[in-house]
């Protein structure tokens, strides 16, 4: 049956240990029932909490909601930790209504026959501005000095966890070091807490239980044989890669109550962060497609259909700013620096200010660069998508060009077939290779299944035998797709480099080839065109993942002139382009060779005399 507020309040009755008024469920009330602004993921987190609340110590659902557990943690800040920057420095830490529902659940929710924590995994997104690393420090001081475990409400029997280690983690060495420092210098600064650990320059420890507190990034010499109590994943969206998150991940098994916690804004790289894959998952949990009852999940942005110029919605994504009406200055101040970004960023007109209004302020994800060659477009691009049948009914006989990007032996190639159809779209299919033996590894290291999408039934790419690219597997392609299909191949469109025998080949079995130059003049057209199909619904594609994965991935280069030429983000970057690349060239030949051929289905405009 459907949740309503009305049916929990009639059914909390059967748990007479529940205080409604309790902060952590006061809390998702408010959220529920709209007395609090709140977006559709935070609403879904907290109506989660409450139906949870309803299934505490059922045979499906082996958990209870402590009060005892989640109190030591809110006891913890209020009694032992302090702000340890800026002008509230050394002021005790007074935890406000949202932060008493976030740790009020991660801690609070154990398992009922061992008083274990539930919740092994946790993913938090809040924007800017809200002592994210404030909290995780003081959690992380909560690792190493008390963080424990005991049958449900029966206090007396805690035990600690001996040899506590907690992670602090970043994708570098200056960004992991940034939540730690903090927990050194907020353990420090107060007696409770330095009486527990001993803190040296390079190295915390437990005075009596051992342990260590580290950060730890991808900079970190050794990150085997690791045993985690509590690690936290400081600003996940600045990660480029998961390494340390997988690293921590395949850890867990050694320690009772394992947490890994992670902390972030939005970012700018939507398309490739790991972080916002492992964000949506997390929505999937939220919504119920996905089931994970160790997974604590709560998400604080802006609506999809929410004006950013309309400041009722901005608590949506900075619950901080709805204590203005209880006094606190710091909300009051969080609210004029939100004003302020809005004002300056629609103001200047400048896009990158407005983008970082956007990510850090709104909390909503953005594409990677200001250069993102599709930024705005991929799901106009993945809207274009029609079924394999689809496509081959569109294309059979049909007149086309073969664009083709051949690369350094070991990645990836492409080629790209594209097509006029009679009612004026373009139509393009495009095909990978890459060598069998160095899949596994450019799986790690593109985070893209190659292996899966190489089955017989997805066929988006080939994996040649050996270790390098065999371009024989190319030509082959080439001929047998074309003759299967029904078409006519018009030109071989192809980069230079290292291709002439490849491309001799296929001028040997009767095919013409040109030369496309792999230059700015050159590309900068076909580059726009391209983008052109997209934004104006001209153009039809069978739906390839790895197509759109490299679309995504490109990013534009521009000339005084304002031409514009594809480029990978970086020389070395794994996000590859070869297929989009392989489609350009295609497109630079067929904007002038293809003509549109007129069908039974089509019937051209008549031309207006005079």
């Amino acid at each position: 049956m459907t949740f309503t507020i009305d049916y929990f309040y009639e059914k909390i009755k059967d748990f007479p240990w529940i205080d409604i008024e309790y902060p952590t469920h006061k809390y998702a009330i408010e959220v529920v029932t709209g007395k609090r602004i709140a977006c559709r993921w935070e609403k879904l987190s907290c109506e989660r909490h409450l139906k949870d609340l309803l299934r505490q110590d059922s045979e499906d659902f082996p958990y209870i909601f402590d009060f005892t557990r989640s109190d030591l943690i809110f006891n913890w800040f209020s009694k032992r930790c302090t702000h340890v920057k800026g002008i509230y420095a050394g002021d005790p830490i007074e935890l406000v209504p949202f932060q008493k529902y976030d740790l009020g659940c991660l801690f609070g929710w154990v398992k009922v026959n061992s008083g274990y924590r539930r919740f092994n995994y946790s993913y938090n997104k809040v924007a800017r501005g809200h002592a994210k690393s404030t909290i995780q420090s003081g959690v992380a001081d909560y690792g190493m000095c008390a963080d424990c475990y005991y049958p449900p409400f029966d206090v007396k029997k805690r035990k600690f966890e001996m040899s506590p280690n907690v992670y602090c983690c970043g994708y570098d060495r200056n960004q992991a070091k940034i939540v730690w420092q903090d927990a050194c210098t907020m353990g420090s600064k107060s007696p409770k807490i330095a009486k527990d650990l001993d803190i040296k320059k390079t190295k915390v420890t437990n005075k009596k239980r051992s342990g260590a507190m580290e950060a730890l990034s991808k900079d970190t010499d050794n990150k085997d044989g690791l045993s985690v109590c509590i690690a936290i994943i400081d600003e996940y969206h600045a990660w480029k890669k998961s390494d340390v998150y997988d690293v921590i991940k395949s850890a867990f098994g050694k320690r009772p109550q394992e947490l890994l916690n992670v902390i972030t804004t939005a970012g700018k790289d939507a398309e490739n962060s790991p972080c916002k894959k492992e964000e949506d998952i997390c929505k999937k949990i939220l919504e119920g497609t996905l089931t994970d009852e160790t997974y604590f999940v709560n998400i604080r942005e802006l609506d999809k259909d929410d004006n950013p110029h309309d400041e009722k919605v901005w608590p949506k994504a900075n619950p901080m700013i709805q204590e203005i009406d209880n006094g606190n200055e710091y909300a009051a101040g969080l609210y004029n620096k939100i004003k302020s970004d809005h004002d300056l960023a629609y103001g200047s007109g400048d896009i990158s200010k407005i983008r970082e209004f956007l990510t850090k302020r709104c909390n909503l994800w953005q594409n990677a660069s200001d250069n993102s060659f599709m930024d705005g477009c991929m799901d106009k691009f993945k809207d274009l998508t029609v079924t394999r049948d689809e496509f081959l009914e569109l294309t059979r006989g049909l007149d086309c060009i073969v664009g083709m990007d051949l690369s350094k032996a070991t990645d990836l190639t492409a080629d790209a077939f594209l097509f006029l159809l009679p009612d004026g779209r373009y139509a393009l299919t495009a095909h990978g290779f890459i060598a069998e033996d160095s899949a596994m590894k450019h799986e790690k290291s593109d985070r893209v299944p190659y292996i899966e999408w190489a089955k017989e039934e997805n066929s988006y790419c080939t994996l040649t035998p050996g270790d390098v690219v065999d371009y024989t597997y190319l030509v082959n392609h080439i001929v047998k797709t074309a003759k299967i299909n029904d078409w006519n191949i018009k030109e071989i469109a192809y980069d230079p480099y290292s291709a002439e025998y490849c491309t001799q080949d296929l001028e040997n079995k009767g095919f013409t080839r040109v030369k496309v130059p792999q230059r700015v003049s050159w590309l900068s057209e076909p580059t726009k065109f391209f983008k052109k199909l997209v934004l104006e619904g001209k153009l039809v594609h069978d739906g390839s993942p790895l197509l759109t994965w490299c679309v995504s991935n490109a990013v534009t280069t521009t000339d005084h002139q304002e031409n514009i030429m594809l480029s990978k983000k970086n020389r070395n970057d794994t996000q590859r382009i070869d297929l989009l690349a392989a489609s350009i060239n295609a497109l630079s030949r067929g904007m002038s060779v293809l003509k549109p051929r007129t069908s039974l289905f089509y019937v051209p405009k008549r031309r207006l005399k005079g």
